[in-house]
């Protein structure tokens, strides 16, 4: 029997690519938005009046990346920009009604998805992963 493969930051590559591919297959079907907006969407959700720049930090973006998807989701109506109470520059965040709408519509699918990998990875396994990659995605090497 051959070793099991031990190259991390590979495996993290492909894990996360077909993930992230059937993710998003899932997300369009049920609510018409990507993981990438949707992980936006729950940024603001969490954070109402959030800022583009507090985004970018919540996401771990560039502010231009964020500039483009921040367009794109309030193009699609899910999003609308407010004036900033304090900085004349910045604009706030906040979720319409279109994008409660599709946090909501979103939710089964992400939760199928997640007992499907429960299922895969065995109930332990999903927790230690899930740390696993919490640990990872806050590392500073």
């Amino acid at each position: 029997m051959s070793e099991p493969d031990e190259r991390l930051f590979f495996l993290l590559q492909q894990a996360a690519h077909r993930l992230r591919t059937a993710a998003d297959r899932r997300c369009l079907a049920a609510a018409g938005i990507t993981t990438a907006q949707l992980g936006a969407l729950f940024a603001v959700h969490d954070r109402p009046g959030i800022t583009q720049q507090q985004l970018a930090r919540a996401l771990g973006l560039r502010e231009s990346a964020v500039t483009a998807l921040v367009g794109r989701l309030t193009t699609a109506g899910v999003l609308a920009k407010g004036a900033h109470p304090r900085e004349h520059r910045a604009v706030v965040l906040e979720l319409t009604d279109a994008g409660v709408a599709a946090l909501r519509a979103a939710r089964p699918e992400i939760d199928r998805f997640n007992a499907e990998l429960r299922e895969l990875l065995g109930a332990d396994g999903f927790t230690r992963t899930a740390a696993a990659m919490d640990r990872l995605a806050h590392w500073e090497p």
